[in-house]
């Protein structure tokens, strides 16, 4: 697609920049052959370059530069000749920035080099065509590992590979009636942390748990968890039923191996004709509400952990939101431990204006910064948004709503 993108718009080069999975960085992904005789680390001086044989991934920080504000604001940025961060031959050539998205989820950005300055419509064909490029990545990263080795500047253990294959695909996600994005900063040795959701044509469904303990046994733990609720959800289960059948399994498996397995958690789900959010509380810190500037804790039932008891009973809270409306869904490792100094509240409402997609970052960054970055729990956030017009068409512009945007960096 490089190539044929290439020859259509004359570009000196053509580049896919993957989101780094840091959620801090950007990944310039190249198909670069070596030359005879190199070989993986074939250049010491390509700072920050990782081989794996012909296959180049270059990581490039976040830096308030152009490439973080395309993803941030989601808008093709257009740098001239100078200003563009290319030297030598290619000092003299326009470079372009358009998000790689789909449905509000940042995949990264198409990068081209233009011996010209770019008029609008060719601007508004690039966008289009970075748009696409999020389909061939979504259709083509089935069948190969290459984007997730891109995108991966960090190693990763089993109990983390367990734990990432757990989360969703896409960790956002627009509709016309809601916004939702979530994120996962994972400790040291990996405490178990997921959050999942699913779109139904009627219904939001969503969840954020917490497995007791820590490595492999807590993500088998929760790799149970999930898997209880996301079948009983896709067998048509109403939430207290999958909720209780997901107790069921993880009180037998624990009881099997005299084990003490349990779950923390939010589970849910939203009627979007309506704005309905039906919320059972299992044990977990309950989320916060932002309504027209003021943040409260919602007042919801608590009931038992999932897997204590088979017997247990849960019930549901019903809240009815309001368009404008922010929830915000956090485990302990937001609040508790060397991430108790956090100023959450504060925090919260300091990111008030920003999209989710921008909000779970921040306030995981928030939470690693008082932990002296290094956590010692996993520190999880969602944040749901209700827009409250379900019965409406979305407004998109090439894989994004730009009027749910954050604004640039100053």
């Amino acid at each position: 697609m490089a190539r044929e993108l290439g020859l259509a718009f004359d570009a000196a080069a053509v580049s896919f920049l993957i989101a780094d999975l840091s959620g801090r960085a950007l990944v310039r992904l190249a198909h670069v052959p070596l030359a005879p005789g190199q070989g993986a680390g074939h250049d010491p001086a390509l700072l920050r370059e990782r081989r794996d044989d012909e296959e180049s991934a270059t990581v490039l920080p976040f830096d308030g530069g152009p490439g973080e504000q395309a993803v941030r604001t989601q808008t093709v940025q257009v740098l001239e000749p100078g200003d563009a961060g290319a030297d030598g031959e290619l000092a003299h050539l326009w470079r372009v920035l358009a998000p790689v998205t789909e449905r509000g989820e940042a995949i990264g950005l198409l990068e081209m080099l233009l011996p010209d300055e770019p008029d609008r419509e060719v601007v508004a064909e690039l966008a289009e065509l970075a748009h696409l490029l999020a389909f061939v990545v979504i259709a083509n990263r089935r069948h190969t590992d290459l984007f997730d080795w891109a995108e991966r500047s960090q190693q990763f253990s089993l109990s983390a590979e367990i734990q990432q294959r757990l989360l969703p695909e896409a960790r956002t996600c627009e509709a016309a009636a809601f916004t939702l994005a979530g994120w996962l900063e994972p400790a040291a040795d990996i405490g178990g942390d997921t959050f999942d959701y699913s779109l139904a044509r009627d219904w939001l469904h969503l969840s954020l748990t917490d497995a007791m303990g820590h490595g492999v046994d807590a993500a088998l733990t929760a790799s149970m968890c999930l898997g209880g609720l996301r079948g009983a959800r896709r067998r048509g289960m109403s939430l207290i039923e999958q909720v209780t059948l997901t107790n069921s399994a993880l009180a037998d498996h624990a009881a099997s191996r005299a084990g003490e397995d349990f779950v923390t958690g939010l589970i849910g789900r939203v009627e979007l004709q309506t704005g309905r959010l039906d919320l059972v509380n299992a044990g977990h810190v309950p989320p916060y509400l932002l309504r027209a500037g003021e943040l409260t804790l919602l007042d919801c039932d608590t009931d038992l952990p999932l897997g204590m008891f088979a017997e247990s009973g849960y019930a549901s809270t019903r809240v009815s939101l309001e368009p404008g409306d922010r929830i915000v869904f956090v485990t302990d490792g937001m609040l508790e431990r060397n991430a108790a100094d956090v100023d959450l509240p504060g925090a919260i409402l300091g990111t008030e204006d920003l999209h989710p997609r921008e909000v779970v970052r921040a306030l995981a960054d928030t939470a690693l910064a008082a932990a002296g970055h290094a956590l010692q729990d996993d520190a999880t956030v969602l944040v749901l948004d209700w827009h409250g017009r379900h019965e409406g068409s979305r407004t998109a512009a090439s894989g994004a709503d730009p009027s749910q945007a954050s604004d640039p960096l100053p």
